[in-house]
Parts: C-alpha cells; structure tokens; sequence
C-alpha cells in the first residue's frame, strides 16, 4: 500500500512540475494581501493562491485603446476568455541597478514567464518560471555563501570571480474545486498560515516544495490537511539516494470562525526523514489519515519524528482593523516551565500584532506592527533532518529561533503610485566557536552549550535594524509590473562586529512574487 501511495504521489507530483501551473505569490501589500473583514465566513489566516493575483484599478471603458496600450498598461500578453476556459500567459522582466555602500554596483537580471487557465468551472491551473543572474548587496552576498542558496529561491551558481549568482526556478499549483464545499491543490511552491507579515506556525519564507493539499469548509468552519516533501542540505547524501536528503512533513489546521469578529485556528505538524542510516522509510502511512490527531498517532508508531502545535488568534475591532497571535509550542515540560530556570527544553514562539486599512479613513492607506520571538533551540532536533525547515531555511520565521522582533510597515497607494515603507528590530543570539546557544535551528540541540539558564539573546547578544522605502508607478495591474525606486539601510551589531550597509536599487519590476530579505 504504501508503494502504491507514494508512486500516486510521485505521478501527480510530476504531472504539476511538468505542466508548471503555478501558485503565484505576490510582492506584499497589507490592503492588498489581507482582507481584515469581519465576515462568519471569510478565514482570512488561510491564504487562497487560487484566484489569479490582479489590482483592481479603474479602466475607462467609453475609451478605445489600442492593442499595444492594452498590452502595455491592461492586460496580459495574452488572453483568452471563453465560457468553458480562460488562458493567460505574461512575460515577467525584473531589472535593478543600484549601488551598495559595502558592494558597490549591484544589479538584477530576471526573466519570467508565467501563464494560467481554468478548464471548466471547477480546474484551474498556474505555472512561473524564472531564469535569474544578479550581483547582490554585501549582507545577501554573505548569506549565499554560508548557505549556497538564494533566500526563498533555491540553489545557485557561482560564476568564475563568484561575486554573480546564477540561478533558476519555477513554481506550479493545479487546483480542483468539485463542490463548494473542498478543494484539492497539488503544487510546487510554498504556503502560509498567519494574519501577520511573519507566521510562527507555516511561512513562504523557505524555497519551494511538492505538497497535496485538501481543504474543506462549510459555515464558520474550514480544515487543511498538507502533505510535503522537504530537502535537507545540510546532511551528507546516501549513495543510494537521489539527490539531496529528504524529508516529509504533514500539517493539520482547523480555522473556527467563532463570532463575526473573533477567529480562532488550531495547527499542528508532524516532520520525520525519508531514511537514515538502517534503512529507508519514506512516506509514512500512519500520518495518512486526514482527521487524525498527530501526536498520538506518532506515539503510537513509536517514530522520533518532530512535532509541532500552534494556535492562530485573530480579532477584528472593526471591519478594517484587526488584532492577532500566534503560539507555536516545540517541546515542554510542566516541572520545568513553572521552575523558571530556563530549561534549554521548553521551545516555544510566539507573535502579537495589529493592522489596519484604509486608516484614518484614508482610502488605501495600510499599517501593520507585530513583535515576534522563539526561545532558543525553538524549531530545531536532534538532525537537520527533523528540524522544521526546507532547503537550508526556517519554515517559520526567517530569524529561526533565540531572537526577539519589533516589525512596522506601512504603505499607501494612489491611483498608480505606491509608496511602501518599513522598520524592523531585531535582537538575537549568536554562537561562536564551538557553542550553541540555540538560534541556529540546522544544529543538533544535543550540542547545547548550557542546560539551564537558557534565555532569549543568550550567546553574543546581537541587534538588527533594518529599514526600507519604496516609491513605485504601476504600470500593468495584472501582472504588478511597475517602476520602482527603493533605500534599504541595515545595521548588525554587537561586541565583535558592526556590519553597516545602505542600499539603493531602481529599474522595472513586475509578479507578485514574495521574497523576504529583511534579515
């Protein structure tokens, strides 16, 4: 049976990656983004990848254009929309040139194409593909090299003088709606569950993955049930194997529309390897069962699999403003929590946050402000193989675990003009040589440096802040493709070092992509 489970798996899987229909992601707007309604029916913590990404901008129908203005400034390069399918296809440019206080000239070279449809009323399809050369500022330039890996991107290529990165990716979503009840997605892209900017439970933060995801709902009440596969990099690979390591994670969350205004959501996730050094296990039947409860089924297996529970909170004042949180709990013992001597086993995160649109009555003007923590050893195992993270990156925060985080964004659009603008800080903890204090989710927790006395920022204390403007002109709302002019200035410092960068970047963007660089 379970043969014949994964070679079903396999087949779909490679059916969504060869037909690239994509899940499209999308550059973060707060009004945009995230509805702060206060509607019984709307779950608003649970993104829907499924309706094609488009600003709405008002189109003066009683003027004719002509096709190359349509294509320029309304619509997709191509368009198809009849009664029992619709297709679209885009080219996606992003070009920047800029200049880095530490690296000089920098740049970005992409070039994407995406494309989707709807076959019948029920099936709907997407795909992006991107081809990507790019000289970056100093901090990411660094980060590559530790990680070999662009943020949210995948692997890349070094060039000769290894100052260029070279890199490629695509993404994909097939999604059937059979009643109105369900839907079913598989896809190769990434998945959030939060109302914040970050998620503590499940972000896009890390780098693509092959999922199955079923979804139902009815009323105040809808269930997710995810299948995935992750890579781990970090761990050496078996001659056997193809590829990196792997390892599988399922996900449950159950999002409860409590009263119109309060909305409570229930997460949990099991991760175990695919194989180690006995054998291989691959994908377990036992977390099958969609409506099971996980931690027992795992106990009952006898598996050492990671778990994780969470709880989502969220409560709408108004329509249009909300406050919410989010617990993820790793591990804990009783005895030990009420003790407070700071045992290096209770991992837990957290996150409370507000937002607002169209504040102070100001139509399309945007704020968001959240703090967000993880106490040391948070996410991580005894292997990177059972840690919650994918592709050499956290599956929830950025930051991994031992941090602490003020974020504040604020944007406005008007007409075709977006401005964006944000301030981040941060505290952390880092290791030196030969210690772990327990923010670096990859390292065995069997390597902690103290047992007890373990406290957030522990290790050598480090602050962040991190702030960027953004001014841009949108050209063609149903691709974001726009004019962009953006200053990023980040700062790193503690007792050993003081890291200082300004960033200055301009040129033509376009998709709806979320990439995450503020770290």
């Amino acid at each position: 049976m379970q043969k014949k489970f994964i070679f079903l798996i396999t087949c779909c899987l490679a059916c969504a990656v060869n037909l690239q229909a994509q899940n499209v992601g999308q550059q973060y707007s707060l009004g945009f983004y995230q509805s702060t309604s206060d509607s019984g029916n709307y779950h608003s913590s649970m993104r829907d990848y499924i309706k094609e990404r488009t600003f709405q901008l008002p189109v003066d129908s009683s003027r004719k254009r002509s096709w190359v203005h349509r294509k320029l400034f309304q619509e997709h390069l191509l368009e198809y929309n009849k009664e029992d399918y619709s297709f679209y296809a885009s080219f996606l440019p992003d070009m920047l040139i800029g200049n880095s206080s530490l690296n000089k000239t920098i740049w970005l070279n992409t070039r994407g194409v995406m494309a989707g449809g709807r076959l019948g009323k029920n099936f709907t399809f997407r795909m992006e593909l991107y081809e990507n050369q790019g000289k970056f500022p100093e901090y990411l330039k660094q980060y590559t090299y530790q990680q070999d890996i662009i943020p949210g991107q995948g692997h890349v290529k070094f060039n000769s003088q290894a100052t260029v990165f070279d890199y490629a990716y695509t993404s994909a979503l097939l999604s059937y709606t059979p009643s109105k009840f369900i839907n079913l997605q598989l896809g190769y892209d990434r998945n959030f569950i939060g109302d914040g900017y970050r998620s503590m439970l499940l972000s896009d933060n890390a780098f693509n993955y092959p999922f199955l995801k079923v979804t139902a709902g009815a009323g105040r009440l809808k269930y997710t049930v995810m299948w995935a596969q992750f890579m781990d990099l970090k761990q050496p690979r078996f001659s056997n194997d193809n590829g990196f390591r792997k390892k599988w994670g399922v996900f449950h969350y159950l999002d409860w529309n409590a009263t119109n205004k309060l909305s409570i959501g229930l997460f949990e996730n099991i991760v175990w390897q695919d194989a180690d050094s006995t054998g291989k296990r691959g994908f377990d039947v036992n977390y099958l069962i969609p409506l099971a409860f996980l931690r027992p089924v795992e106990y009952a297996a006898g598996s050492p699999d990671n778990a994780l529970l969470g709880l989502n909170l969220k409560y709408a004042f108004t329509p249009n403003s909300t406050a919410y949180g989010q617990f993820s709990l790793d591990e804990f013992k009783l005895k030990e929590m009420t003790s407070g001597k700071g045992w290096w086993g209770n991992k837990f995160g957290w996150q409370l946050g507000f937002r607002s649109n169209n504040i102070f009555k100001v139509p399309e003007l945007n704020v968001l402000t959240e703090v967000n923590g993880a106490r040391p050893f948070t996410y991580s195992e005894r292997s990177s193989l059972l840690s919650y993270s994918h592709y050499n990156q956290p599956l929830a925060h950025p930051l991994g675990a031992n941090f602490v985080e003020w974020m504040n964004i604020a944007d406005y659009r008007y007409k075709r003009w977006f401005l964006r603008g944000q301030i981040q800080l941060a505290q952390y903890g880092l290791d030196s040589t030969g210690t772990n204090f327990g923010k670096d989710i990859f390292k065995s927790y069997e390597t902690r440096t103290y047992e007890y006395g373990n406290k957030i920022g522990q290790g050598l204390k480090t602050n962040l802040l991190y702030m960027q403007g953004t001014v841009a002109f949108l050209l063609n709302p149903k691709y974001n493709l726009r004019l962009e002019v953006s200053v990023a200035g980040r700062q790193e410092k503690n007792d050993v070092f003081k890291n200082k960068e300004l960033i200055f970047q301009v040129g033509v963007r376009s998709t709806f992509r979320q990439l995450y660089y503020d770290f």
